[in-house]
């Protein structure tokens, strides 16, 4: 028996090729979209991840911020204190600075040289006084530079020449000056004074 297929074969070809295309590109569509939901989802969980890590870093870095301005008014409050504290020694120091002054400007001043006045201003002091001769100053001036501890920086302000009377007929030149001079203080003095690293002894020569 010869069998004859009367059914349109070729439209029913088409129509399960079109079948299995579409079902193709709807697995396809559903895949894509399941894989972009994974990635969706893994990078909203790495943000989500990375905010919290900000988040804690803000959270530390305002506490470091005030552990750091505690720190900073602490060490104010310690250079304060520390100031005080070397005023007051300072103040203590200073005490004895009008003995000093007494002490070298007996020492330091020349023959032919007596003072009239002394005038302190904070540690400036200004020297009024008589001299018979400019040399008198001059040395003076080198006595107060080299040979004390106790004053620096000597500065003549004024010498004028004038008259001096002696007796009512006898008159003799002198030289009326005033001299600038700074004081140390106490600490200046002590390390001014204190004598420098010895010496080291020398190899003996190799014969």
């Amino acid at each position: 028996m010869i069998l004859i297929n009367l059914l349109p074969h070729r439209e029913l070809a088409r129509k399960r090729g079109r079948q299995r295309f579409n079902a193709s590109v709807l697995a396809s569509i559903a895949g894509g979209a399941l894989v972009a939901g994974a990635v969706y989802l893994w990078y909203q969980g790495a943000i989500s991840d990375q905010q919290e890590r900000n988040a804690l870093l803000q959270t530390e870095i305002k506490k470091l911020d005030n552990e750091i301005k505690e720190i900073a008014s602490l060490q104010d409050e310690i250079a304060a204190l520390k100031a005080r504290q070397q005023a007051v020694e300072d103040l203590q120091a200073d005490r004895n600075l009008p003995v000093h002054l007494l002490n070298e400007a007996v020492r330091q001043l020349p023959d032919g040289i007596y003072l009239k006045s002394i005038r302190q201003e904070n540690r400036n002091v200004l020297l009024g006084g008589v001299a018979q001769s400019n040399e008198r100053v001059s040395a003076l001036l080198r006595n107060l530079s080299n040979r004390s501890d106790w004053v620096t920086k000597p500065e003549l302000i004024e010498i004028v020449a004038s008259r001096l009377a002696l007796s009512p007929r006898e008159q003799r030149r002198v030289y009326d000056f005033v001299v600038r001079v700074q004081l140390q203080r106490a600490s200046d003095a002590q390390a001014a004074s204190a004598p420098g690293p010895a010496a080291k002894p020398a190899k003996p020569a190799k014969p």
